[in-house]
């Protein structure tokens, strides 16, 4: 099993932030994706203001799976 530790934390006030923050942090992880093209990304919601991006080897490259916490 290949273990990718970049995860990005993403903290907010309001939505529109929200979505800016969100998008930025999946094009850079979708960057970081295609250099071993076996990591997938995974959006995790901890509470309505804070998020987690991160590559994952438990969702397959080329997907972003959400998963509500």
């Amino acid at each position: 099993m290949t273990t990718v530790t970049e995860c990005i934390e993403i903290h907010v006030d309001s939505r529109q932030i929200l979505d800016e923050r969100l998008n930025d942090a999946v094009r850079g992880l979708q960057q970081l994706a295609m250099v071993t093209g076996t990591h997938g990304i995974l959006l995790t919601r901890h509470t309505p203001a804070r998020y987690t991006a991160a590559l994952s080897d438990q969702v397959p490259f080329g997907i972003t799976r959400e998963l509500i916490h």
